[in-house]
């Protein structure tokens, strides 16, 4: 796939793998993104999962047409973007390799019997640049986006931003799905955490003019960047996408799940934008988190468990502070049959996070509603609109 004149694309699809990071289910694969820049000098961006080395380097040689690259510019050390370090080098021995200082103390914590001799390495500092022709390429580091040594890579000739995962998705290239979605869930996911680091790189992307971003995941991007640049300024600002409510329960014998299910209804007759509702025992986890993060507003349901909050809930909760959770709106229903403590163990949970403001109504069930469960319930829906 040609990118522009000079760059072109030489990654892989993958529709073998069931789990991404060993947690994140991709029903449609991943793709690996690696690219050529085609000058006087050669470069190759990143490489590709151990799995796809022989193609890739299939898919190099294709493209080159006999020529030799110079340059193997790493961005991110992951092993889905670095394994085939020491593979490419058997094949090319005499170019280099172009990282920064973190870089090269993970090529040595990775491959530990590959010694790279010093006309091997290129090691670049912040804003530094390479010139490989009439392309001139600018590092510009984005440490904790989402590891420490990662850095984007911007071409002043055609305008690219090579963005490491910023800017990716699930989904390998041939499947066709919703960019938004699948890259939202990968951004929250895998990214979330470190928004504030997000934040910095987006300011810096600010004063370049780019005309195509080029991920390590997902599709080139080259329409509607102010879209997908919108979409990372929320995301990584803990802002609200959507307008509507998200309503996250667990219930063992049905009757937590039947006061969701009034809340629910009452939102909509009151002409909620949105009422998403998830059990978290039935869906996936990382949908949930995505819409957690998505919406301003959430209430937690949730039986009392062992003198805790159940399970599901719990998990789900962590996830959610450990990924910076804030700026959100939360309501309360708990459910305990003789010691309700589910609320007071949510409401803990959420002590060290930012900007969190509560409902002033909360809904406490003692096994099954009353008629006063019922009545909060209509006064919580009342408060969300």
């Amino acid at each position: 796939m040609r990118i522009t004149d000079d760059i072109l694309y030489v990654g892989v699809n993958d529709h073998n793998i069931d789990l991404f990071e060993g947690q994140y289910i991709v029903p449609n694969g991943m793709a690996y993104n690696s690219y050529v820049i085609n000058d006087e000098k050669i470069a190759v961006m990143d490489t590709v999962d151990a799995a796809f080395g022989d193609e890739w380097l299939k898919n190099i040689a294709d493209v080159l047409n006999g020529a030799t690259p110079d340059y193997l510019i790493i961005q991110h050390m992951e092993p889905d973007h670095s394994a085939n370090i020491q593979k490419f080098l058997e094949v090319y021995p005499n170019i280099k390799v172009v990282g920064n200082a973190k870089t090269f103390t993970m090529i040595g914590n990775f491959f530990r019997d590959l010694k790279l001799a010093d006309e091997n390495k290129l090691e670049v500092k912040n804003k530094d640049t390479l010139t490989l022709g009439k392309h001139e390429l600018t590092f510009v580091f984005a440490p904790m986006v989402h590891w420490p040594e990662v850095m984007v890579t911007y071409d002043s000739k055609d305008k690219v931003l090579f963005s490491a995962d910023g800017f990716g998705k699930f989904g390998a290239l041939d499947a066709e799905e919703d960019w938004d979605c699948e890259a939202r869930r990968y951004y929250v996911g895998i990214v979330g955490k470190y928004g504030a680091q997000v934040q910095n790189l987006l300011k810096v992307a600010a004063t370049l003019d780019i005309q195509t971003i080029c991920p390590l995941h997902g599709p080139v991007l080259t329409e509607n960047l102010e879209h997908y640049i919108g979409q990372y300024n929320t995301w990584s600002s803990y802002g609200t996408e959507s307008e509507g409510v998200m309503i996250a329960y667990t219930s063992v014998y049905g009757n937590t799940k039947k006061a969701v299910e009034l809340l629910a209804e009452k939102l909509k007759e009151k002409g909620c934008p949105k009422v998403v509702v998830t059990d978290l025992a039935r869906e996936d986890m990382a949908e949930a988190v995505e819409d957690a993060f998505r919406y301003g507003k959430i209430v937690l349901a949730s039986t009392t468990y062992n003198g805790d909050v159940f399970p599901f809930m719990k998990t789900f909760i962590e996830h959610l502070t450990e990924r910076n959770y804030q700026n959100k709106t939360i309501g309360l229903i708990e459910n305990g049959s003789w010691a309700s403590m589910a609320g007071k163990v949510m409401t803990g949970m959420f002590e060290k996070s930012k900007n969190i403001t509560w409902l002033e109504t909360s809904v406490k069930i003692m096994s099954s509603m009353d008629e006063q469960n019922k009545a909060d319930i209509e006064k919580m829906a009342e408060e969300l609109m």
